[in-house]
């Protein structure tokens, strides 16, 4: 069951294989001179931050977005007056020598969509709000009413797609998770199937007017949720004979590091599987720090990946199995392994620490989440402090923490006094079959990259944990096979994955744009870890990751790709939204406010949206929301409830702190 299940995670029907990159085909949509889809580039793009009504200030930050990579610009239009602003903001940028294509973003508002889309190159529509006011009601529609609902919808969006198709105009329609219309959710629930529906529905309205010229997204703050379901739409896509390009994105993936973690685990996954045709990182941060991680992503897995695939094995020599797909499965959830002590058996995945090439001193175990106190000669550890430590062949020179588990090369271990307190690593399957001397609970295995147990190993089954490692770009394609390869035999042990050490991150290799556009060596470093891991977390096939050399960087990203790939909670998350024109208070400000008063949390999930369309839908996750609903003015929610309305700015992270407390949720920080 476990074996048919990751199978099927791998051998999905829209990609050719799963151990080498295929972009999938789309068709074409023309967006000014910068058309999408088809043979063309994957599309860099993102969201202007401006009041719309302030053309001179909304030019100049599209100019800077242009420089940093930007390949089309979008831009709010809440009004009919922001949308007729798009021509003064249009012809300001062409004055300027700046042909980038404009989207209008449109929520709640079709005569403002009706006016920018004779004015713009492509505008965007969420289906969740395009036609529909959500009130949080759940309705229970019999198939008339249904059909009724889905009529009123054909007659309010048929004239947008009418002048589309009259000016030449490409429409994006981008679901949201957070944003699904009341009567998606009473018929579909608040699941990937409902976005895919609630974006079907609108297409087989552009179809119905032989208008093609539409790009889909899927976004969710959730990576796992979004990677569902643009999977589930392209297969749907797929089944209909027309595949249209796809924006990627995760959506209020928030700031910093955590942003562009999750940006990371979700958008990566789906290039991998050769999805996107236009991508947008979605940063509370000012939007020209966008482009470079979405570029450096799209860099990392597809530049030169022609050249890359040719170094891929052939099927012949990685030993890959047919196995039948009875039931293919969307539904993403953790691979059943066996429970091999603390490792598998859907027990949160683990974290290593390699010390194989320095001893390990106080500092570098307070890098990894254990602190010394001479005084009390004693050792505290952090949520994130690493579970297993990796020693080579040498014994510590300091005494470790209690809790610190120890690993030794297999043959060091076999002489170590006491040894079944500490675990061997067996550098190869061969030497673990010639061997007969194991450790009675957890045996690790290390399979480079490339190798594979011989044949006729006979060891299958517990007391096993695999340590694949991964050596370049190509990692993830190798450690599918070896995947593909274990489980053709029925081996449930445990998987842990060695990410690559040595890594070419310049793809933005500039020193001064680097440092401009916040990608550091460290940033570049997380972000090429967390793409190389992605597919791996997101379809829930890791146990364990394990790093090397070890370091703070290594553990901080170890502990954060698990985090929000929902594998394993160790702090307070935060869902916020990129700032745009809509937004009623500065969101950077007011989420560093929040995070340090509420980053002690661990386990809370904090929406902190800008306005009331980026409001109590799109924190989906969240189990509090800061919403912006005027000037001023901010509302608190209990998940997507309202709990109190129209609270003055500087007074509403105390409330926020009182409701928490209120539920028994606050603890006092030390």
């Amino acid at each position: 069951k476990s074996m048919n299940k990751v199978s099927d995670t791998l051998h999905l029907p829209f990609r050719k294989s799963p151990f080498y990159y295929n972009r999938l085909q789309t068709i074409e949509v023309r967006i000014g001179d910068v058309p999408l889809g088809g043979k063309n580039p994957i599309r860099i793009q993102s969201m202007t931050t401006t009041n719309t009504m302030d053309t001179e200030a909304t030019i100049a930050q599209s100019l800077r977005m242009v420089e940093s990579g930007c390949e089309y610009v979008r831009i709010t239009a809440p009004s009919i007056n922001e949308a007729e602003n798009l021509r003064n903001i249009k012809e300001g940028l062409r004055k300027r020598g700046c042909k980038v294509p404009l989207v209008a973003d449109i929520h709640f508002t079709p005569n403002a969509a009706e006016v920018a889309a004779r004015i713009v190159e492509k505008v965007r529509v969420n289906p969740g709000n395009y036609a529909d006011k959500k009130k949080f009601k759940i309705i229970e529609y019999n198939d008339p009413e249904y059909e009724a609902e889905i009529q009123r919808i054909y007659e309010r969006f048929t004239p947008l797609v009418k002048i589309c198709k009259e000016n030449g105009t490409a429409m994006r329609i981008g679901t949201n998770h957070g944003s699904l219309s009341d009567r998606i959710m009473s018929r579909y629930g608040d699941t990937p199937l409902g976005m895919v529906e609630s974006a079907l529905e609108f297409l087989r309205i552009c179809e119905d007017h032989s208008y093609d010229q539409v790009v889909i997204s899927m976004k969710a703050s959730n990576p796992q949720i979004m990677v569902q379901a643009y999977r589930l739409l392209v297969s749907k896509m797929m089944h209909s004979g027309k595949v249209y390009p796809l924006h990627l994105g995760v959506t209020e993936a928030g700031e910093g590091e955590d942003g562009r973690i999750k940006s990371a685990l979700g958008i990566s996954t789906l290039l991998w599987d050769g999805m996107g045709d236009t991508v947008r990182v979605s940063l509370t941060e000012e939007p020209e720090f966008e482009s470079p991680v979405a570029k450096f992503l799209v860099n990392h897995i597809v530049h030169g990946r022609e050249e890359l695939n040719s170094f891929l094995p052939s099927a012949t020599e990685t030993r890959e199995s047919t196995i039948e797909i009875r039931d293919t499965k969307y539904e993403l959830s953790r691979r059943d392994s066996h429970k091999t002590g603390v490792i598998g058996n859907k027990q949160v995945p683990v974290v290593f620490a390699d010390f194989s090439a320095h001893q390990p001193d106080f500092d570098s175990l307070t890098s990894i989440g254990y602190r010394y106190d001479a005084v009390s000669d004693k050792y505290s550890f952090s949520d994130t402090a690493a579970d297993f430590a990796f020693l080579g062949s040498r014994l510590p020179v300091i005494e470790l923490p209690g809790g610190l588990k120890r690993i030794y090369d297999a043959s060091f271990w076999k002489t170590l006094r006491e040894n079944e307190k500490y675990f061997p690593l067996f550098s190869s399957a061969k030497e673990f079959l010639e061997t007969d001397d194991f450790h009675p609970e957890m045996n690790f295995i290390l399979l480079k990259q490339g190798e594979f147990p011989p044949e006729g190993f006979p060891h299958y089954g517990s007391g096993m944990v695999w340590v694949m490692k991964g050596e370049d770009r190509n990692a993830l394609f190798h450690w599918r096979r070896q995947i593909n390869y274990l489980l053709s035999k029925g081996d449930e042990s445990p998987f842990v994955f060695m990410a690559p050490a040595e890594v070419n991150c310049d793809f933005f290799n500039d020193a001064h744009l680097a440092e401009k556009y916040r990608l550091s060596a460290e940033s570049k470093s997380q972000l090429y870890d967390s793409a190389q891991l992605s597919a791996l977390m997101i379809d829930g096939l890791a146990d364990g990751i394990w790093f090397y050399p070890s370091s703070k960087l290594s553990n901080q990203t170890a502990f954060s790709i698990l985090q929000l790939s929902r594998l394993r909670t160790t702090r307070t998350e935060y869902i916020s939204c990129p700032s745009c024109g809509r937004t009623l208070f500065d969101l950077q400000e007011t989420t560093a406010k929040i995070r340090k008063r509420t980053e002690h949390l661990k386990g809370l999930k904090i929406g902190i949206m800008g306005c009331i369309v980026n409001g109590p839908g799109e924190m989906a996750d969240a189990d509090y929301g800061y919403v912006g609903v005027g000037p001023d003015k901010i509302a608190l929610y209990r998940g997507q409830e309202v709990v109190e309305r129209g609270i003055k700015a500087d007074l509403a992270v105390d409330r926020l702190i009182e409701l928490i407390r209120g539920d028994g949720k606050w603890v006092e920080l030390l």
